[in-house]
Order: structure tokens, then C-alpha cells, then sequence
């Protein structure tokens, strides 16, 4: 048996999306257990400008009109045995409507990753489009997949509500703390730092219902200071809503940061914060737990359950202003009483127990060979 991965973009792990970095690990750990697998990615650059790997990788250049197909990659499919089961990352993705149908025609078996696109919380931007899209084009690209993966409870949910019957099959991806991985600081500090690191995506990743609510702690909690580490295009606007709340003083913007100059900013944290309104698996949060943050998460993470299972953090039902002041509260009344020794083994244990990478490769090995199965 072979995998195939098809993505957009080069799979880059040092990039701030999210997708890149689960799919990069996904295949990195097949690869070590010995499976044969490969990426293939589709692009605006066929430069091969990322860190070296162990698996295959390669890359397809993006046609303009986004449903086409490029050539090559046609060419490659056909190629194929099969063996081979190929798997598509990523919902709303014209070109994977168009991926999926030329596979379905050649026999070809598929699964299929939305990673977070059918969270039914995140309909309410673009909603409309979205559900015209629906029907057109992702629902019948859904019926053709051997299998539907999915990361967590809002998929699974969503997916129930907007499409009947489909062989949906809810499986986490792994995540291996890495040795060199530095602590965070058990000193006690001045300042009691809480970070946000990610894609400054300001609806998706609940950024406009952060700085309210940071706000109002802050007149409780006056030494709390907020970094945003991450970039994007709403950055400039998410800067001036933290100007408008006066919070000029107690926020601090960091921009995009990677490999070490990340962690030693993220190892200064007291508390990790995500109050997403869609996610597929956020790496962010396993990497600051991983570290022995304490993380204050929203149950569209898809993460609630080791969370609380852990005692690792503060888990909100929904992105709401009111209910992130109050995770706030909580779980600085949390690290008040508890020792920060014990919050750090509960953070790590969280990603060690429930994100085991033998678990995770035997999961998914039992999904591919279903998928050839059928």
C-alpha cells in the first residue's frame, strides 16, 4: 500500500498554516515507520524552497482558473496503481472537487480531510456562498470519497447536519514533543503573559472576541499583558481594534516567528489562549502544552475532551466575550492554586497520552486499508 497526500502549497511545517504543518507531520512519521508515502502539493512555485524530509514531495504548478486540474498531476494519477490510496487535506478547495471526480473515474481510492471547513459556527461567515458551494461542489465530492476523516466532534457534527449517510470516521493526528523542546519558565514573574500564536485569521481564530475580553480582565489582573505572535493580512485591523480598547499598553504584536525565536517567546507564557470558532486540530495548542503551558481553548478546538481529561486548561463552550473573561478568571484562579510543576506535567501528559504517534499510524493504517477494501 501507498499514500499519497495532496495538498495546496509546498507542506512547509515552518509556515503559520495549519494544515501544512499536521499533513508534514503525518507524513514524517509514516515515512519513519516505513510506510511508503508521498506528498504532492500544488503551487504557484515549483521551488523546492523548504527543510529537507524523509518522504517524496512533489509539486504541481496551479493552474488560473482554480477547478483545473494541473496536467502533470494528471499524468502522475494515472500512473498509479491500485495500491494506492491518495488523501485530499482541505474543504473548499475547487481544484479538489476536480481531483476528485478524475480519481473517481479512474478507479482511484480517496479520502478525504476537510481539517476544520465544516464546523457549523464557522458557516455564519459567508454562509450562503458557502452552502451554494455545498451543494454544487463539496457534497458531491464527498459522496465519491471511500472515507471522510475527521479531527474532532464539531466536524463529525457538522458534517451529520449537512449531508446525510457519508462513511465518516473521527481519528486525531499525533503529535511527538520534540526532544530539544524548552519548558516554560517555572519562575515567578512580573507579569502574568498570555499568548496567542497563529494565523492572525481575526473571525476563525476568535481574535475579535479575545481583546474584549482581555480587556476586561486586565482591569482585574493589571500586571496581564497579551502577546500575538503570527501574521496575516488583518493584522492592521486587529492592531487598531487593541488601540480602540486602550490596550496599548498591555498588548504587544510579535509577527511571525519560527523555530526557536518562537519557542523562547512561547516559553514565556503563563497561559496559552485558541478560542477558535473553526479548527480542524490546532498544532499551536499541542506545541504550548507540549511545553507545559496551561491552555484556555474553545470546544471548536476539537480538543476539549483531553483538556478536561487532563486537568490541563480551561475549555469555553463557545467564542463568546463573556465566556473567554471567564476562562480567563479561571484559569488564572487555577495557576493561583495549583503548583506550576504540576500544571507542566498535566499540560505534557496531555500530548503524550492521547497524541501517541504508534496509536495514531495504527488508526490510520486501518483507515487506508478500509478505504481499499470497499
Amino acid at each position: 500500500m501507498e499514500i499519497i497526500h495532496i495538498a495546496l502549497g509546498k507542506v512547509n511545517p515552518q509556515r503559520m498554516n495549519g494544515v501544512n504543518k499536521v499533513v508534514y507531520n503525518l507524513a514524517t512519521e509514516q515515512a519513519n515507520a516505513g510506510t511508503n508515502v508521498q506528498v504532492w502539493g500544488i503551487t504557484h512555485s515549483l521551488d523546492h524552497d523548504y527543510p529537507e524530509r524523509n518522504f517524496k514531495t512533489q509539486l504541481f504548478l496551479k493552474k488560473k482558473f482554480p477547478f483545473f486540474i494541473p496536467d502533470a498531476l494528471k499524468a502522475e494519477v494515472l500512473k498509479c496503481n491500485n495500491d494506492v490510496v491518495f488523501h485530499l487535506h482541505g474543504g473548499f478547495i475547487p481544484v479538489f472537487y476536480s481531483i476528485a471526480r478524475f480519481l473517481h473515474t479512474h478507479g482511484k481510492k480517496f479520502i478525504f480531510t476537510p481539517h476544520g471547513s465544516y464546523n457549523r459556527i464557522a458557516w455564519r461567515k459567508s454562509g450562503t456562498s458557502k452552502a451554494l458551494y455545498f451543494r454544487l461542489f463539496e457534497g458531491p465530492m464527498l459522496k465519491r470519497a471511500s472515507i471522510v476523516h475527521v479531527l474532532g466532534k464539531s466536524e463529525s457534527e457538522g458534517l451529520n447536519y449537512l449531508q446525510k449517510g457519508l462513511p465518516i470516521i473521527r481519528a486525531p493526528y499525533g503529535f511527538e514533543i520534540p526532544a530539544n523542546t524548552v519548558l516554560a519558565s517555572s519562575e515567578t514573574a512580573s507579569e502574568y503573559l498570555i499568548g496567542f500564536c497563529g494565523r492572525v485569521d481575526i473571525y476563525t481564530k476568535g481574535l475579535d472576541v479575545l481583546l474584549p475580553a482581555f480587556s476586561a480582565f486586565v482591569k482585574e489582573i493589571p500586571n496581564a499583558r497579551l502577546w500575538i505572535i503570527g501574521d496575516g493580512p488583518e493584522r492592521p485591523a486587529l492592531e487598531k481594534q487593541a488601540i480602540e480598547l486602550g490596550l496599548g499598553n498591555n498588548i504587544h504584536f510579535w509577527g511571525s516567528k519560527y523555530g526557536k525565536e518562537k519557542d523562547d517567546l512561547l516559553a514565556k507564557l503563563q497561559l496559552f489562549v485558541h478560542p477558535s470558532r473553526n479548527e480542524g486540530l490546532p498544532t499551536a495548542v499541542l506545541e504550548a502544552a507540549g511545553m507545559g503551558i496551561p491552555c484556555l481553548i474553545s470546544e471548536a478546538t476539537n480538543l476539549g475532551d483531553e483538556v478536561r481529561q487532563s486537568q490541563a486548561g480551561i475549555v469555553i463552550p463557545f467564542t463568546q466575550t463573556d465566556q473567554l473573561l471567564e476562562g480567563l478568571k479561571a484559569a488564572h484562579e487555577m495557576q493561583k492554586n495549583t503548583p506550576v510543576e504540576v500544571l507542566q506535567q498535566r499540560s505534557r501528559a496531555l500530548v503524550e497520552t492521547h497524541f501517541n504517534w504508534q496509536k495514531v499510524l495504527r488508526d490510520f493504517n486501518a483507515i487506508y486499508q478500509r478505504a481499499l477494501d470497499l
